[in-house]
């Protein structure tokens, strides 16, 4: 065996693993098409899609929230009253709402009353079914307020 023969050799081997690549076997190419087309076109739309789903909920317009942690001066009326909103817990003589939960006024040491939101009487706050009406109001420990924005926000337009 000379350096020829073995140069012919390596060369002949070169060429057969090449030709695995050049000359394929079409038929099993033509049944991985399906497969082809799947990652070709559709991963592409689903990544897509879940990108801008993540995207979305990430950037999203939230409601701001805010926990009322102590009572607030009730509005005046026309008749220069306090209004008490029903279903909120008040102090008649300090004028104050407070937060649901509450049965005492920090002020004035004096029960606290609610207006049934159903029937429209008055009744103590630590009683939680209306006399009247049979309404069980339960009442929680916390109130949310939903504050109002002014307008949009800075450098954006409003949506028509």
């Amino acid at each position: 065996m000379n350096l020829v023969d073995v140069l012919n050799g390596v060369w002949n081997q070169i060429l057969e693993i090449t030709s695995l690549f050049v000359l394929p076997d079409w038929g099993g190419l033509i049944g991985l098409l399906p497969v082809l087309i799947l990652l070709g076109l559709v991963a592409p739309f689903l990544t897509f899609v879940g990108l801008g789903t993540v995207i979305y909920l990430l950037r999203k317009p939230r409601v701001r929230l805010t926990y009322e942690e102590g009572p607030r001066i009730a509005e005046i009326g026309p008749g220069g009253e306090p209004v008490f909103p029903a279903g909120l817990v008040y102090c008649r003589r300090d004028g104050l709402i407070y937060p649901s939960g509450t049965n005492r006024c920090e002020r004035c040491h004096d029960r606290l009353a609610v207006t049934c939101p159903m029937c429209g009487l008055g009744r103590p706050a630590h009683i939680d079914t209306c006399t009247n009406c049979g309404l069980v109001l339960k009442v929680k420990s916390r109130s949310v307020v939903v504050q109002a924005s002014a307008g949009p926000k800075a450098g954006g337009a409003a949506a028509a």
